[in-house]
């Protein structure tokens, strides 16, 4: 196959790289700040551009990683996360439609609300955020335009970073190992931390049983590790493994104001759509990942 993915320099563009080139499938990246000679410099939000790269590629497969997944921050620029998050899924729905082209778009467990677990991918969304808001905006954009395109819910993931920044796990590391500084840790929102390798082999797959092997791949299917962990529980982890005391980590057991948006408490996704498919939902084991990253 022939597979484009969007936002091919971040963590999970970068496992769904691996696994497609693993496979022996041709892949086509791109990027925009940390573009290189491996990536293409691509604007999303540049119709355009974006068009006459597609029509150069002629690509089977498009994946969207490409978003902006920092609820903060997307708090603070509605109109910038809209660009990326809604309309930008919407022009890549359009082409994927008149050209015949798969598309997987990347969603997020916080389209629920985490009230009322697990949930199944045909459950109503209600986000409380406008991170959730944005990316069922980007949903319903490619519902309404091409809904045998491939919408995949991940929860928070965590892998093998440039930067500890890029995943909102692996961030806590510093936390951890930053002793003399006393730190309040979330232990009130439940977690499932999935790694995106895992991720990169289920989004592989699905485009493997739909264009190799003609399978009615489409709509809304869930993907998650089965741990559940707040980050105080994570932190405790990481502490055990780095045999780092964890007495300057206070369990926040109630929802911080200090967060610019609010998250939902427990949004277990159910896999039950990809099993029935027959997808792999196989998931490395949070410590058993860890232990092997972090040792020296």
């Amino acid at each position: 196959m022939k597979v484009l993915i969007t936002g091919a320099s971040g963590l999970l563009g970068r496992a769904v790289v691996r696994n497609f080139k693993a496979a022996g499938h041709s892949v086509v990246g791109t990027a925009y700040s940390r573009a290189n000679d491996e990536l293409i410099k691509l604007d999303l939000t540049d119709s355009e551009q974006v068009e006459k790269l597609l029509n150069n590629i002629k690509p089977e497969v498009i994946v969207h990683c490409a978003a902006e997944r920092r609820p903060d921050v997307a708090e603070k620029d509605h109109e910038g996360t809209l660009k990326l998050n809604a309309k930008v899924p919407g022009d890549l729905a359009l082409y994927a439609k008149i050209h015949g082209v798969m598309l997987i778009y990347i969603s997020t467990d916080y389209v629920f609300n985490g009230t009322n677990p697990p949930y199944q991918a045909d459950d109503l969304p209600d986000p409380i955020n406008f991170y959730g808001e944005s990316k069922l905006a980007g949903e319903q954009a490619i519902r309404d335009i091409h809904p045998a395109s491939v919408i995949l819910r991940v929860p928070i993931l965590y892998g093998d970073v440039l930067f500890n920044g890029e995943s909102a796990v692996n961030l806590l590391i510093d936390s951890v190992k930053n002793t003399n500084k006393p730190a309040e840790m979330d232990n009130y929102c439940l977690r499932y931390p999935t790694n995106v390798d895992d991720v990169g082999r289920v989004i592989k797959d699905l485009a493997v049983y739909k264009i190799e092997k003609g399978r009615s791949i489409e709509g809304t299917y869930h993907f998650t590790a089965e741990e559940m962990l707040t980050k105080y529980d994570m932190c405790c982890i990481f502490a055990d493994l780095l045999n780092v005391s964890k007495d300057h980590l206070q369990p926040q057991n109630s929802i911080s104001g200090s967060a610019s948006a609010s998250r939902p408490k427990d949004c277990h996704l159910s896999t039950t759509r990809l099993q029935t498919d027959g997808i792999d939902v196989s998931f490395v084991p949070f410590r058993t990942w860890f232990q092997s990253y972090l040792s020296p």
